[in-house]
């Protein structure tokens, strides 16, 4: 917290044209050039023109909408998917084609034949938290190449990898495959709100130099720019390590929030749900054992008891499923985790008790 103070205060005394003037609508160019040598690799070859700075992930999401969606589009999502995308794309009352990525009889092929894009979230789902793998990610590529569909690879919990060994990006497979200046299909987005603060919305498109020069024009008429201010805390906190030096104490604690949450699991509700513990993100989704468990009516019954999970049903499209939730472990610490899920066996055989009466 001290080191982004002094780096607001920083950014104001010494860069205040850029930290309190209008930025450059596609981000300030030193912030642009620092995330193009963050992600390139030798294959993947980035400069600034594959670089748009967005207010926060959600922005990069509206504008794939507004550049690529008309009334009625298809996109091919990852299923369940993101809530925030689908709110996102809700006014241009998209079709879906869902993708779930860990079935064995997933088509990316033919959920994208015909999509506008193909939206997924390979590291740790929201809401699933689940992590796609390497064969998987190849296969969506793959898939884009042969369709002419987009690829969105948005990843915002890439960097909480708790266990195991990080797989590689989308992008960076293309790029291994296509070495060069980047212009392939795939287009990444990211956000700092995991890394450094949700506050300071900032997030980034790394696409091919048209994609960018397009999305670039939509965001004009949005927002204008994103706020210098936030845009040079964050340059700063890049290139001086800040994200380096924090990210240990990060994982550590969420590790440990991660390993509380599903040890109450394990002593509550062991009986009444089925789940993964998650190798990294932020969540735990659950299934409920029962078919008759409406996790919509658990959501109501849980406020009751003084707890709040998510339900399926606002991850479905077509809010068909209701049998699972979304449970979140880094915000609280251990004990207020316990307690919650406590509560929530208490909500949940209270609910199957209504429904056997």
């Amino acid at each position: 917290m001290a080191e982004l103070a002094a780096l607001a205060e920083n950014a104001v005394r010494e860069h205040p044209a850029e930290a309190l003037g209008y930025s450059p609508i596609d981000g300030l160019p030193a912030l642009r050039d620092q995330i193009a040598a963050r992600f390139a690799t030798p294959e993947l070859q980035l400069s600034r023109e594959n670089v748009l700075i967005t207010t926060g992930g959600m922005q990069a999401l509206e504008l794939l909408g507004k550049l690529f969606l008309e009334a009625g589009s298809t996109i091919a999502a990852q299923s369940p998917a993101y809530l925030g995308a689908l709110d996102a794309w809700r006014p241009s009352h998209p079709r879906y084609h869902a993708m779930d990525l860990a079935a064995a009889d997933c088509d990316p092929h033919r959920a994208m034949d015909g999509a506008r894009f193909a939206y997924t979230v390979p590291n740790f789902s929201n809401p699933t938290g689940k992590l796609v793998g390497t064969a998987m990610r190849k296969t969506l590529i793959a898939a884009a190449e042969a369709t002419g569909c987009w690829l969105v690879e948005d990843d915002p919990y890439g960097m909480l990898h708790y266990d195991g060994t990080p797989l590689p990006s989308m992008i960076g497979l293309y790029a291994k495959a296509h070495p060069g200046p980047y212009r392939g299909p795939v287009i990444y987005l990211g956000t700092v709100s995991k890394e450094l603060a949700p506050g300071l919305r900032l997030g980034w498109v790394i696409a091919a130099p048209e994609v960018i020069t397009a999305m670039t024009t939509a965001k004009q008429g949005g927002d204008l720019c994103t706020s210098g201010l936030c845009q040079r805390i964050v340059l700063d906190a890049l290139s001086s390590g800040l994200t380096e030096r924090i990210r240990p104490a990060t994982l550590a604690l969420y590790r440990a929030r991660r390993d509380a949450l599903c040890r109450a699991m394990s002593d509550h509700l062991g009986d009444l749900f089925d789940w993964e513990v998650p190798v990294g993100g932020m969540f735990v989704w659950a299934t409920a054992k029962d078919p008759a468990l409406d996790t919509d009516r658990l959501l109501r019954t849980g406020l009751d008891h003084g707890v709040c999970i998510s339900p399926s049903s606002v991850f479905d499209p077509e809010g068909r499923n209701h049998n699972a939730i979304r449970l979140n472990f880094t915000l609280n610490p251990p004990e207020k985790l316990a307690e919650g899920i406590r509560r929530l066996a208490e909500a949940t055989r209270s609910l199957l008790l209504e429904n056997a009466a």
